[in-house]
């Protein structure tokens, strides 16, 4: 009786059945408080601008953040720094060329922790039909309840991209010297995602 006993026990251990892997939460972008902004020089100072339509997933996995992953797309043609003409130019082929390429987007590969709620997020960006490997440094904000029920995580990140790597290289030579538009974007992008809720039991 104990040998069986002992049998069934490694078994158990053998399958997994004893340690029952975590389910991965799926967290989508909540736009309403979200935000992807940017900043760029221009002469002598910085101009700033955001996209107003963007969307994404996250697949949290709450025991192993390395084994979490992410999805993000925005809308080109919703690029805005707060001056019709500007953006008009800015979507037109001599940068984004909103037409041809509607879309940036950023799909993870792996993620790495590199201190309390610090991660490295590598993936592929894709910018103007361009895609490149880059990291991001992200700052995991924590899980919340909302008043509503509604289970909330929170991401941000902050990291410099050089426009020249994706194609984006319309610039106008000035007399005294220098170029009218610095080639480094600053990219800050603060996410607050929603857990997606799960279905009804017996639908």
């Amino acid at each position: 009786m104990f040998r069986a006993f002992l049998t069934a026990v490694a078994l158990t251990v053998l399958t997994g059945a004893a340690a029952p892997a975590l389910a991965v939460d799926t967290y989508t972008v909540d736009p309403a408080h979200s935000e992807v902004s940017f900043q760029i020089r221009h002469l002598v100072t910085q101009v700033r601008g955001k996209f107003d339509d963007f969307k994404g997933t996250v697949q949290l996995d709450p025991a192993k953040m390395e084994s979490s992953a992410v999805e993000f797309n925005i809308k080109a043609a919703t690029i805005d720094t707060g001056v019709a003409d500007r953006d008009k130019h800015l979507r037109s082929a001599d940068f984004f060329d909103v037409e041809k390429f509607p879309e940036l987007t950023f799909k993870s590969k792996s993620i790495k922790a590199t201190g309390k709620d610090q991660y490295a997020v590598t993936g592929t960006l894709t910018i103007h039909g361009v895609s490149k490997e880059v990291t991001l440094p992200v700052t995991f904000g924590g899980t919340i309840k909302d008043p509503w029920g509604n289970q909330r995580a929170g991401f941000s990140t902050e990291t410099t991209l050089n426009r020249k790597d994706y194609g984006i290289v319309w610039n106008k030579a000035l007399d005294n010297g220098g170029a009218l538009l610095g080639d480094d974007v600053k990219v800050a992008i603060s996410l607050e995602t929603v857990k997606a809720k799960e279905p009804a039991k017996g639908k």
